[in-house]
């Protein structure tokens, strides 16, 4: 007993618990949601690095090892319980533009993530990064975490299959009749179904205000899934993306090697035009998409000061951009800040100690990977779902009668789910900030700041060169 209560007084001292109104036990539920929620990345990423010609097993090691990394910085350098890994939409654009599409190796692809890191290092330490977050105004910030909520709960709605694309409409709501026809209720059908049946139980166990809802809520859906494979009403397809719901232990517990990918970067090209291009395109998606996550994850947990700037922030961006060198030493592509971490403050995780306990999952996660691996994307769909409905509480702060304000605000909400990039969301948001003032008059009303003004020039230009 004396030894627990020596080791709560550590964990006190360290990352401030009391101070931040949470505990252990609310963090380590809180850490375990936030890496239920982003463990696929485990499975993705390898699979889509692997089109670029890398060594599968060895990208595997390399993304947990980076994502380990990263976030235990993040615990020690800011003590926000943010998580962080190789990044969804930056693996495609290395995998299927710069190699397959551009003709680069991915080792000078590595080399163009690892000069990218480097960069974003020196703009956190020379405070540009955090002048940009604070010149944002907050009704654009609550925007951000709104299209963010929206943003997640549409992956959420994609990776359980729930809606899919359409040639009319674009998207479109899952036929189950459709599914019986073509003799496909077997794997898609029911995994869509389970998925809709785990959102509704996420619901109950929100409204009930059940301690860890949504963690019972992955862990319930999951064991459903296996239940009804043991029944047969579930039949894994591995053809066709449907795989068994149990874990697969016949190859045994081991670590990949990640020599075929280690320290592989090749910066012969490095002085040429379109790696210079390259290395741009990789940094302004990481610096937004950091600083979009920041924003809306800070919003929504009330961690932003009466100025709508985030404490600590240079110890989070910091983390972020070695996060991405060292993840291309090892051998994947850019590490970010994941939105999914929001799903862990939304258990209450409010410290460092929530990013401590995603790192050592990502660490177990190694030698453990058949059990992480098994989680299904309709299992964690719901939890997407659900914290995209907390994120989108944010939009209510926004000040919609004064339409200078809600404006580009509706527009940052609007083109990240449609324009799927949190990125494109920010920058069209300031753009409309900016033109809408200066257009209506109230450029000096509103006190726009010269970096605003830096920033939305940027951004045109970038829709006109890029």
């Amino acid at each position: 007993m004396k030894e627990t209560s020596k080791q709560q007084s550590v964990l006190e001292k360290l990352f401030h618990l009391r101070e931040n109104g949470t505990d252990v036990k609310t963090e380590v539920i809180a850490g375990l949601t936030t890496f239920m929620t982003m463990a696929y990345i485990l499975a993705v990423n390898p699979s889509i690095l692997k089109e670029a010609g890398m060594d599968q097993g060895a990208v595997f090691t390399a993304t947990a090892l980076a994502a380990l990394a990263a976030t235990l910085l993040m615990a020690v350098l800011s003590n926000y319980p943010f998580a962080l890994a190789p990044g969804m939409g930056l693996n495609a654009y290395f995998a299927f533009t710069v190699v397959s599409g551009m003709g680069y190796s991915w080792q000078e692809a590595l080399a163009a993530v690892f000069i990218e890191g480097v960069i974003f290092l020196l703009l956190s330490l020379t405070n540009v990064r955090e002048a940009i977050f604070n010149s944002i105004p907050m009704s654009l910030k609550y925007a951000v975490s709104a299209g963010i909520g929206l943003f997640i709960a549409f992956i959420g709605l994609q990776n359980a299959k729930i809606v899919g694309a359409d040639p009319s409409t674009l998207v479109s709501f899952f036929s189950f009749t459709g599914s019986i026809k073509e003799h496909t209720f077997s794997t898609a059908g029911i995994t869509v179904l389970l998925a809709l049946l785990g959102t509704i139980l996420m619901a109950v166990l929100l409204v009930r205000k059940v301690k860890g809802g949504i963690l019972w809520g992955i862990l319930g859906t999951w064991a459903a899934g296996m239940v009804c494979q043991a029944a047969g009403l579930y039949r894994p397809n591995p053809e066709t993306g449907f795989y068994s719901l149990f874990p697969d232990f016949s190859g045994g517990i081991g670590v990949p090697g990640m020599g075929a990918t280690f320290m592989q970067m090749d910066f012969s090209r490095v002085l040429s035009l379109d790696f210079a291009v390259i290395v741009f395109a990789f940094l302004f998606v990481d610096i937004f998409d950091t600083l979009g996550g920041l924003m809306g994850i800070g919003a929504q947990a009330d961690m932003l000061d009466e100025e709508g700037r985030l404490p600590r922030i240079k110890g989070a961006l910091i983390s972020d951009a070695l996060g991405t060198s060292i993840g291309a030493v090892f051998g994947t592509s850019t590490t970010t800040t994941y939105a999914e971490s929001a799903t862990g403050i939304a258990e209450g995780g409010r410290t460092g100690l929530t990013s401590v306990v995603v790192a050592v999952l990502f660490g177990l996660s190694l030698f453990l990977s058949p059990v992480f691996l098994a989680i299904p994307s309709f299992a964690t769909a719901p939890a997407l779902i659900a914290v995209g409905f907390i994120m989108v509480t944010s939009i209510a702060k926004i000040p919609f009668k004064d339409y200078s304000e809600s404006i580009p605000a509706f527009v940052c909400v609007m083109a990240m789910p449609f324009f799927y990039s949190i990125s494109e969301g920010i920058s069209l948001g300031i753009i409309f900030y900016v033109l809408v003032n200066v257009l209506s008059g109230k450029r000096k009303e509103k006190k726009i700041s010269l970096l605003m003004y830096i920033l939305a020039a940027i951004f045109v230009l970038k829709y006109i060169l890029i």
